[in-house]
């Protein structure tokens, strides 16, 4: 068993600017406690941030614990894996305490909403295999109606 703290000082770690709009940073919560199944993370958006749009091969949770967010969920057309239409189908407003499950392979976006405010979430991300990688095909696009390309 291990325990540890989510509000660790100086243990935030930077993320790769390509797959968000803004500034954003993290805290992998799942190396403190030695988690095997899944990869936790505690993701602080700057306000306006969020992730650019992509999907996860296993299911995510997403747990609210700061500010006003929202998790907008989209549909794809086109058979291209790199180019393809895009249709927003669902926008979900996250506020602190809400709690989202986020089925694999669904094509989403989520982070703040607020320009004045930060958003933070937790996001437990569920292995689809044992023993196997996470893995999140990111997407450049338009957010409304193109994917112009993998990131």
């Amino acid at each position: 068993m291990y325990k540890s703290n989510i509000h660790g000082a100086n243990d935030k770690r930077k993320v790769n600017p390509d797959w968000f709009t803004d500034k954003t940073w993290m805290k992998v919560l799942s190396e403190k406690i030695k988690s095997k199944d899944q990869d936790i993370y505690h993701v602080h958006f700057e306000r306006g941030s969020r992730t650019k749009i992509h999907a996860h091969d296993g299911n995510q949770v997403l747990i609210a614990t700061r500010g006003r967010g929202s998790l907008e969920i989209f549909k794809r057309y086109g058979t291209s894996k790199t180019s393809f239409r895009i249709k927003k189908t669902e926008t979900l407003r996250l506020n602190e305490g809400d709690i989202v499950h986020i089925p694999a392979r669904t094509l989403h976006t989520h982070g703040s909403i607020d320009k004045k405010r930060v958003f933070s979430h937790i996001a437990i991300n569920i292995f689809a295999k044992k023993n196997a990688p996470y893995k999140t095909t990111w997407y450049e696009s338009d957010f409304k109606t193109n994917v112009s390309k993998i990131i």
